[in-house]
């Protein structure tokens, strides 16, 4: 296929680009890193366990665990994802958002990308040359994101290393005081926004306690498993109802 024959960068026909069969393989190509990877920590994951004292018991759990805590996240990235697919097409959606992006900076970036040669994403003004514009700083700030990881990791991992020498007790508290104020700070920072947002994360937090109260009292170990799952989609449905019956203003 020539290229020169399907883009015409005034055209606004986007998705006449956005599909185009390179942009598929690339996808692809990317999906079956992803697998490659999956496989790779899979088995170091199983090697490196007997040394941890790890279970394989405990690695399946902690494998379902995983799987069962993705779905959540998995489920609001597609709803957007679904959305975006009229604006970027599917190659875009499924590699920049779906694997390796962050919604709220890739519609970002695209916007301020488009806005700079005053169009609008999904706007009578979107053509098939600001959609490659927007693309491309999707695809930068991807790019510096993975090279910021390439960097930054080695540098904690030293860092990881002088604390244990230190006081390996420390170690063990760090990786739960990291993801609470991770989560917290995330959390915390959509409070403000709207009273859909209280909702949901008060929705999220309720039902995470109940869960693992559950849990605890039956000493079921499933139930710990799905909690963060069950959280995050009983949240969606709570705040989807309270956004349908209007209880809240919105700006």
């Amino acid at each position: 296929m020539n290229l020169r024959t399907v883009v015409d960068g005034a055209s606004t026909d986007i998705l006449s680009v956005a599909n185009l069969p390179v942009l598929w393989i690339c996808a692809l190509g990317v999906f079956a890193v992803i697998v490659v990877q999956t496989v790779i920590y899979v088995r170091a994951a199983r090697v490196a366990a007997p040394a941890a004292g790890v279970s394989p018991a405990e690695l399946r759990t902690s494998f379902r665990a995983g799987a069962v805590s993705a779905i959540g996240p998995s489920l609001a990235v597609a709803l957007v994802a679904v959305a975006l697919l009229t604006v970027f097409g599917a190659p875009a959606v499924l590699v920049r958002i779906g694997l390796i992006g962050s919604v709220s900076f890739e519609t970002g970036a695209a916007s301020i990308a488009a806005g700079t040669m005053g169009a609008d994403l999904g706007g009578p003004t979107y053509t098939q040359g600001v959609f490659a514009v927007a693309f491309m700083a999707m695809s930068l700030g991807g790019a510096m994101w993975m090279l910021a990881t390439l960097v930054l990791t080695p540098l904690l991992k030293r860092g990881d290393v002088s604390l244990r020498k230190v006081n390996p007790a420390v170690m063990t508290v760090v990786p739960g005081a990291a993801l609470l104020g991770a989560f917290f700070a995330l959390g915390l920072g959509e409070l403000p926004k709207s009273g859909n947002h209280v909702v949901a994360f008060l929705a999220s937090a309720a039902v995470m306690a109940v869960c693992l109260g559950i849990a605890k009292a039956l000493r079921a170990q499933w139930i710990r498993e799905w909690a963060l799952g069950i959280a995050i989609l009983t949240a969606l449905v709570a705040t989807y109802a309270v956004v349908g019956a209007g209880v809240f203003p919105t700006a």
